[in-house]
């Protein structure tokens, strides 16, 4: 289980009654609700069913509580929630259910605009964003307020107030410490009529119960909205008083171990990486040194295959031409030994390699254009096809690939992204200047190799200061260690197996 389920699991049982014992002195929550409801109509308060206390001699307080009130109904039988599991929500006997509208004076949300900052001003204007496990937090870009602003705007606030967040990223909970704020539309606020209970409510808005609920009554697809109505009519599992008190404790009690466990675990979760990593770059490492599996003696040599190579492309001038650029593999340049029946070549000898299309950005089109892949179609080690550039321009044969080729990021801001690569699947696109292809036979070979600590290594040495890349002449001259085709095959074959065995052992 992790931290995350056990916090959530530990919630649950604390608002359905299971974390603590009930104790028959302690009272019934239907009495509590009733005092509540005594007390909202001894200060002017409509109670949740329309009924009327005195009213408030205020005006512009009557005013401002009747426009953040509504009228709630009872909780019926019928609905009383069921847990995502199908199961019912049971409480125990000396619980209630109700809503959060019977348990506040005032609920309501900030101003539904942008109020006129001032660098100088003394009061901060805050949003869900600004509620964090309890409190208010001012970051650097909280703007502020003057004094005028916060009293057109200011809202009635108290130690009673609880702080929920409705807009964005829902759920953020604080309390109210005498800051000097004025509120945006996604800090929604709420004063309970019984101080006593704010921390058993803060408690009860962290639950998946209460996250579940906002999420389905929200509105928005890619900001979520949760309304004031909604916010009123959240059912509430109420226990005694008392009882509030002793979940809190036990929460408080508990909640530090699992932060503990959820540390340990992040640790874990970080030492797991490192060694999956490791473990990876370490398969990779004795797979292109020849010591993942042993040779076959019946295997051809790889220096008979390089042979073969080079005579089928003797017709080609052009590639005649690349090998008589090339200089001469000395003893000095081999980082390591390899078998008797291996090679070293440069990629130009066993593979073709292009640069990408230039284009502008009126050559893009919408759709009905040539797909162009870039390096953010390369995720974990695959081609994503999800976002894809179209460009209307004509592409030459060279800048579009074919299944089998082999694509690399060969530019990027970020050093650690120059050299990811993927196997491409089909045909019929085109690849952008920042990135480079390798068309080879031994592509699935080449491919662990280029993702191995060897070619790391080599890679880091050829960046420049400005900007990190590989240019084509790196390319084309990168040492690699070819083993007999039939071993190429069997090495492609032991590492896919490895590697799927180590990413299922990390999930």
């Amino acid at each position: 289980m992790t931290a995350k389920d056990l916090k959530n699991a530990l919630l649950q049982e604390a608002v359905q009654g299971k974390l603590v014992p009930q104790i028959a002195s302690e009272g019934n929550a239907r009495d509590l609700l009733e005092q509540i409801r005594k007390e909202r109509m001894s200060h002017g308060f409509a109670d949740s069913y329309g009924i009327k206390g005195k009213k408030s001699k205020n005006s512009k307080e009557r005013d401002l509580r009747s426009k953040s009130q509504i009228r709630v109904t009872e909780i019926t039988e019928a609905e009383i929630p069921c847990l995502p599991t199908g199961r019912p929500f049971d409480i125990p006997e000396s619980w209630c259910w109700c809503r959060l509208g019977e348990l506040v004076s005032i609920l309501g949300d900030g101003i539904h605009g942008t109020p006129s900052y001032d660098i100088s001003g003394e009061y901060y204007f805050i949003n869900g964003n600004n509620l964090s496990d309890g409190r208010i937090e001012i970051k650097q870009d909280t703007k502020k307020v003057n004094e005028a602003e916060f009293q057109k705007y200011k809202k009635e606030l108290n130690e009673n107030t609880v702080f929920v967040s409705i807009n964005g990223t829902l759920g953020n909970v604080a309390f109210y410490n005498n800051e000097k704020v004025i509120l945006g539309k996604s800090a929604c606020y709420f004063n309970l009529l019984k101080k006593d209970m704010k921390d058993y409510i803060y408690w009860l808005l962290k639950t998946k119960y209460y996250l579940d609920y906002a999420n389905e009554e929200s509105t928005g697809t890619t900001i979520k909205n949760v309304s004031l109505v909604a916010m009123r009519k959240f059912p509430i599992p109420l226990p005694p008083l008392a009882e509030q008190k002793r979940i809190v404790a036990a929460l408080e009690q508990f909640m530090p171990l699992v932060e503990e466990y959820g540390k340990k675990e992040s640790e874990l979760t970080t030492l797991n990486k490192d060694i999956a990593k490791k473990l990876k770059n370490a398969i990779l490492q004795e797979a292109v040194q020849g010591k993942l599996l042993p040779q076959n003696p019946a295997d051809e040599s790889a220096s008979v295959l390089l042979e073969r190579i080079r005579s089928e492309q003797a017709k080609n001038s052009r590639q005649i031409g690349a090998y008589k650029k090339l200089n001469p593999i000395s003893d000095e340049e081999l980082p390591f030994e390899i078998p008797d029946n291996w090679v070293w070549c440069r990629l130009v000898e066993i593979a073709d390699t292009n640069i990408g299309l230039t284009y502008s950005p009126s050559d893009t089109v919408e759709s009905d254009g040539i797909p162009v892949l870039r390096s953010n179609n390369i995720q974990n080690g695959r081609i994503d096809y999800t976002e894809l550039v179209y460009v209307s321009k004509k592409v030459s044969e060279k800048c579009l690939v074919k299944k089998g080729d082999l694509l690399i990021c060969a530019r990027n801001g970020s050093r650690a992204l120059v050299g990811k690569c993927a196997l491409i699947e089909k045909d019929g696109m085109a690849f952008g200047a920042f990135m480079a292809i390798v068309r080879s036979e031994f592509n699935p070979y080449i491919m662990y190799f280029i993702n191995s600590p060897v070619y790391r290594s080599r890679l880091d040495g050829v960046n420049t200061t400005t900007i990190n890349q590989i240019t084509q002449d790196n390319l084309k001259e990168t040492l690699i260690p070819l083993p007999p085709l039939a071993e190429q095959l069997r090495i492609v074959q032991q590492i896919e197996k490895m590697l799927s065995v180590l990413e299922a052992s990390t999930l």
